[in-house]
């Protein structure tokens, strides 16, 4: 078995990493394997990084063949003992099931259950159609960020590569081998700022201004807005635009912007408990029976669900869910669901930051 350890020169991390854990806390993993279950293909490369006295290094524990994978193991999980987080890509679905069942193999009593997992995979896909990326693979991410990498190569064309070497060793396949897994560290390190958009849908961001706008669209029809303006605990690494639902949203670095329709026109607020209330055809109401007692039977009729109702002229906007109440709508049978713009609302910046993300959440979810 080899070992071999790089120092990364005058690398810094874009991303505030730190949040989440010291950086002394943190190692990234990603294996090479000769196939996807680990009953019948080996471990013949395992890779992390770690930071060390203020700067970051790759180490790689190479098999030479597949006699060493159990010393590699155990070199691995050795040194993985000071560590409290684990961050990996998709490795909740590959690398750790993978180590997972190499260490029930050898009878290894190693878990990977006391470390905190962080998969940059996991916290990616959710976001795949709002950053516009074909998929989420690494490189696809890389290539996103605008980062290059040298190795041409990629995990499977490298098992024959791998087969060779452990025929013929040679300079050249030792080099790929490592040089590729040395590119998937080095880009996960470099990749962490997609996490900026992870951050962005959960929690990561609050209200600095609202205000209305008037707008006209393509026939020249007028209509109302508010514009959210937003600040970032993450600067996202580029710059996303999408819109949805009525509903624009544009960030770049630690600011952004959404928009969302505002509607100014009467709507219905439906009470739960019709059978408690009469409708009152002449006035287009419902009013409680302890009231509407009083108005003469032949104005007045059972109400029903659909007709138990309070009309109110008023500005509101449009919520996917009952996140705000009172909820109103246009008709009982309609999906679609609104609160009103009141003047304590618009003064209330926490509450906006709650909508914004709610909105966002939408946006994310509606391709």
């Amino acid at each position: 078995m080899k070992t071999v350890e790089q120092k990364l020169e005058n690398f810094t991390l874009s991303y505030p990493l730190e949040r989440i854990a010291p950086l002394e806390k943190c190692l990234f993993l990603d294996i090479e394997t000769t196939g996807f279950t680990a009953k019948s293909s080996s471990l013949y490369l395992i890779g992390c990084a770690y930071f060390k006295e203020g700067c970051w290094y790759i180490r790689q524990w190479f098999a030479e063949n597949p006699s060493e994978e159990a010393e590699l193991l155990i070199s691995f999980f050795e040194f993985a003992k000071p560590y409290s987080h684990l961050l990996h890509f998709n490795g909740n679905n590959f690398d750790l099931p993978f180590l997972a069942q190499k260490c029930q193999y050898y009878q290894f009593s190693y878990r990977f259950e006391r470390f905190e997992g962080i998969d940059i995979y996991k916290r990616t896909a959710p976001y795949k159609y709002f950053l516009k990326l074909p998929n989420c693979k690494q490189k696809t991410i890389e290539l996103f960020l605008g980062i290059s990498r040298t190795d041409t190569f990629h995990g499977g064309e490298l098992i024959s590569v791998y087969h060779d070497y452990i025929k013929r060793p040679s300079s050249f396949g030792y080099k790929a081998l490592l040089g590729h897994n040395f590119d998937d560290m080095k880009g996960m390190l470099s990749i962490l700022p997609i996490l900026s958009y992870y951050d962005l849908f959960n929690g990561g961001l609050r209200t600095k201004k609202v205000q209305a706008n008037y707008y006209r669209d393509f026939n020249n029809e007028r209509h109302q807005e508010v514009l959210i303006k937003l600040k970032f605990i993450s600067p996202l690494p580029a710059a996303v635009s999408f819109s949805a639902l009525g509903c624009y949203f544009t960030g770049a670095g630690t600011e952004g912007t959404l928009k969302v329709p505002l509607y100014e026109e009467e709507m219905k607020y439906f009470y739960a408990n019709y059978k408690d209330y009469y409708y009152l055809p002449d006035e287009d109401l419902a009013m409680h029976k302890s009231v509407a007692a009083f108005v003469d039977s032949k104005h007045r009729m059972q109400a029903g669900a659909a007709t138990c109702y309070t009309r109110k002229y008023s500005s509101y906007l449009p919520q996917w869910e009952i996140l705000f109440e009172p909820f109103f709508k246009r008709e009982y049978k309609s999906k679609e669901l609104f609160f009103e713009l009141t003047e304590e609302f618009k003064k209330n910046r926490d509450a906006f930051t709650v909508y914004a993300k709610h909105v966002l959440d939408i946006l994310s979810t509606s391709y």
